[in-house]
Formats: structure tokens, C-alpha cells, sequence
């Protein structure tokens, strides 16, 4: 793909649609952990939930050294200096083996005291990092594979990683009873063979990417000693990624935030929650897909001094998320009951579950400001504004807003949920706003722009 040249739509379908497949079935990876760790018990399914905001530590600083890794390697080929954009792989892979080493280290001593704040109890708590433990030990495994993607993701190769994430998702079912329940000379791991399956399956798909990332072009002229740390290349991926770590961590303590409310009402209520969340991943995939797509075409543009094309790409995405989150807003508004039957016969557990998940279903059509904005940010190379609108809509007016309704006016559990719908709305308006001021200002770039163009779909 030409991502200076080719139409937008043209490519926004063909980077968005692998990227959001791959997504898609990296969701119903993590639905295939919900489901097994229902066939243990509910508190085995409620550990999991109450895992995710802190084994989201690992993929939020994964995620970053993507992204960073993802919009430095696609400025450099826009701007058509491919001998640098061969040096940030190189140093992107010390970069992430480096990193990796700190979030072991901080995963196995930490997550105890965050178990602890999220109001788990001391059989709950071992039965969590029972599971945490061996994804922190194999952190090198996620970190390794984002890095690698997102040095493909950088050149339109996004089919790749989705096929990656396919495999994972099949051998995922396979690994899961095996590991949990045992066979023949495999002895039945419980909760930890959740996550030793997981680890196998990216180890797998890890070696892969790196096999890929060898063969392509640029690639072709790397020597041993180019992964000799350079520290001003590691310093501009530390640039580019930290505040993306930053945003996303920011998530996890949004998620965590709201996890810590949710578990005043109790280990089902957790339970089913995080079920619910995990159902509502799957209707935002194409926003995910459509962020990766934002990156990688408008950073190309935008480094090629493309300024229109950046633009265009950011409104045809935005047009795109908004019209699909409504319909999917309708459709897992109806449904949400049926799905959540499907992972457990508990009926608090469901009721919390379609409890969020109705809610949820309104909140879905402004999900895409945050995203794709958050996107149109890294590419143009200012990470500092997602991080800061990821503070504000994720932890600090979440939080203040949550404590008041819960605490001061006696909230109850569908009262987190509404609390929830209406900042997002609220902040999603703030930063539509705060971004019409920031490219007026900046390049002199009016809002009416962002809807004329020709083929608009």
C-alpha cells in the first residue's frame, strides 16, 4: 500500500479491516479465559475479572512501545528516510526487552497491594495471582510481539498480527481444558493454566512476527550492531511512547476506578461486570482497528507534509466509528442478556453484567472521539494531548464523580454505570471542541474541512 497516494477510504478499509479482525479475535481470546474460568467456579471467574485492570499494566507499556515504535518508523518512511526507520527497529526490540524487565519486577511486587485496594479478599487474592504471576513472569513474551507489530503496522501490514491472533484464538481453546483440567502426564493447573496457555500462544505468534519483521524491507541492511543501544533513538522512542504508556495506564486505573466501586456490591457484581466488559471489547474493534489505521496513514501524511490527507483520514474514521457504534449500540442492547447467559448460570452474576452492558450500549457512539483523536494525536507527534484527555476522562472526573454519587448521595449499582454514561458524553464534547481550537491555531485548519471532501464513502 501507498498510504501517501492511494484514496483515504480506500485505505482506511484495507488497514482497518485486518487490524479489526485480529482485534476481534483477541477479544474472543480473552471471552475463551472468561468461559473456562467459569467451568472452574464464580470466584475463579471473578479472579480474572479483577486481573484484567492489573495484567492491563503489561499491555498499556506494550501497547505504548507499539505505538511509539508504530508513528516514529511511519514519520521516518513518509519523510522517505528509511536507513532511521531500519535503526528504530532494531532499537525498538532493545527498547521493549529493557522494559519488560521493570514490568516483571513491578507486576510480581505490586499486584497483591492493588488486589488488596479492589476490596479482594485473602482466598481471593491467591487465587489471582495464581494467574498474574505467570503473565508477569512472561511479560517479555506481549511486550516483544506489540513492538514487532507495530514495526509491521508502520509499513500498511496489518494482516500479519491478525493472522497471529487467529492461530492464538484456536490454540487457545485447545491449551485452556488441557492446562486447566489436566490429561494423561499433564497435571490440572486450574487458574494458572489459563495463563500458561496464554503465554504459549504469543510465544508462538511472537517468533512469527519476528520472522516477518526479518523479511521485509526494512530490515534488509540491519547488522548485529545495530541493536547496540543507541540512546538518542531510545530516547526518542521513550519520548513517543511514555505518554502513550501513560494513557494507557491511565485506562487501567480508570478500569481499576471503576472496579473499586463496582466491588462494594460484592464478588458477583465484580464478576459480572467484568464478564460484560469483555462482551463490550467486541463491539469496539473496528474503533481499535480504525486507530491503528489512523496512525499509520496519517503519520505517513503527516511526516510527508500531507496536512490535507491527515485531516481527511481523521474525519472518514471518525464518520465511520460514530454510524457503526450506534448500530452495534442497538444490537448488544437487545442482546445482552443472551450473551451473558452463555458464561455462567450465576443470576446476580448476569444481572450485573446486563446491567452495564445496556448502559454501555449508549455510551458506544462517543467511544471513537477518544480513539481516534488519541490517534490523530500520536500520529502528528504530540502523545502529550491523549495522555492528558485519557486523565481527565479516565481517573480524575471519573473518580470525583463516582465517589459523589456513591458516597454522598447513596448511589446504587446501576448508578456507577449512568454516572459513567454521561462524563464520557461530556468529556467527548470537550475534546471535539479542544481539537477544532488546537488545528485552527495550529495549521489554520477549519472545521468545515473536516466535511468536504470528494467520496466522503
Amino acid at each position: 500500500m501507498n498510504l501517501t497516494k492511494e484514496p483515504i477510504w480506500h485505505l482506511i478499509r484495507k488497514v482497518t479491516i485486518p487490524a479489526s479482525t485480529g482485534s476481534l479475535f483477541m477479544t474472543f481470546y480473552n471471552l475463551v479465559d472468561t468461559y473456562f474460568a467459569g467451568k472452574i467456579s464464580p470466584e475463579a471467574l471473578a479472579a480474572i475479572a479483577k486481573s484484567w485492570p492489573i495484567y492491563f499494566i503489561a499491555m498499556a507499556i506494550a501497547i505504548g512501545i507499539q505505538a511509539g515504535t508504530q508513528a516514529l518508523i511511519s514519520n521516518a518512511i513518509g519523510a522517505k528516510d528509511n536507513s532511521k526507520a531500519s535503526m528504530y527497529v532494531a532499537q525498538s526490540i532493545v527498547f521493549s526487552i529493557f522494559i519488560s524487565i521493570l514490568v516483571t519486577i513491578l507486576g510480581l511486587n505490586f499486584s497483591e497491594f492493588l488486589l488488596k485496594i479492589m476490596g479482594s479478599t485473602d482466598e481471593s487474592i491467591i487465587l489471582t495471582q495464581k494467574y498474574l504471576d505467570v503473565i508477569f513472569y512472561g511479560s517479555i513474551i506481549l511486550l516483544l510481539q506489540l513492538s514487532l507489530n507495530g514495526t509491521l503496522s508502520a509499513q500498511g501490514d496489518t494482516k500479519t498480527y491478525r493472522n497471529i491472533l487467529i492461530f492464538s484464538f484456536f490454540a487457545n481453546i485447545l491449551l485452556n481444558p488441557l492446562l486447566i483440567f489436566g490429561y494423561g502426564f499433564i497435571p490440572a493447573l486450574g487458574i494458572s493454566g489459563i495463563a500458561i496457555a496464554t503465554l504459549i500462544a504469543q510465544l508462538i505468534g511472537t517468533i512469527y512476527l519476528l520472522y516477518k519483521v526479518l523479511s521485509s524491507e526494512l530490515t534488509q541492511n540491519l547488522k548485529i550492531e545495530n541493536f547496540i543501544p543507541n540512546f538518542n533513538l531510545i530516547k526518542d522512542l521513550l519520548m513517543q511512547s511514555a505518554p502513550i504508556m501513560f494513557t494507557m495506564l491511565m485506562i487501567m486505573f480508570g478500569i481499576f476506578n471503576i472496579f473499586y466501586f463496582v466491588g462494594q456490591f460484592g464478588e458477583l457484581a465484580t464478576a459480572g461486570y467484568g464478564t460484560s466488559v469483555r462482551l463490550e471489547q467486541v463491539l469496539l474493534l473496528p474503533v481499535i482497528g480504525l486507530n491503528t489505521a489512523v496512525i499509520s496513514i496519517a503519520g505517513q501524511n503527516y511526516g510527508a507534509k500531507n496536512l490535507n490527507r491527515v485531516f481527511e483520514t481523521y474525519s472518514k474514521a471518525m464518520i465511520f466509528g460514530f454510524l457503526f457504534m450506534c448500530f452495534a449500540g442497538i444490537f448488544i442492547y437487545f442482546t445482552a442478556n443472551f450473551f451473558m447467559s452463555q458464561f455462567t448460570t450465576n443470576k446476580e452474576v448476569i444481572s450485573a453484567g446486563v446491567n452495564y452492558l445496556k448502559i454501555a450500549a449508549l455510551i458506544g457512539p462517543i467511544y471513537p472521539t477518544f480513539f481516534i483523536t488519541s490517534a490523530l494525536f500520536q500520529a502528528i507527534k504530540k502523545p502529550l494531548f491523549a495522555l492528558y484527555m485519557t486523565i481527565l476522562r479516565l481517573t480524575f472526573i471519573p473518580f470525583l464523580s463516582l465517589w459523589y454519587v456513591i458516597n454522598i448521595l447513596g448511589g446504587d449499582f446501576q448508578d456507577i454505570f449512568y454516572t459513567i454514561l454521561i462524563t464520557n458524553w461530556v468529556m467527548g464534547i470537550v475534546v471535539l471542541f479542544f481539537l477544532i481550537f488546537y488545528l485552527k491555531k495550529e495549521f489554520n485548519f477549519a472545521l468545515r474541512n473536516f466535511f468536504f471532501y470528494k467520496n466522503v464513502f
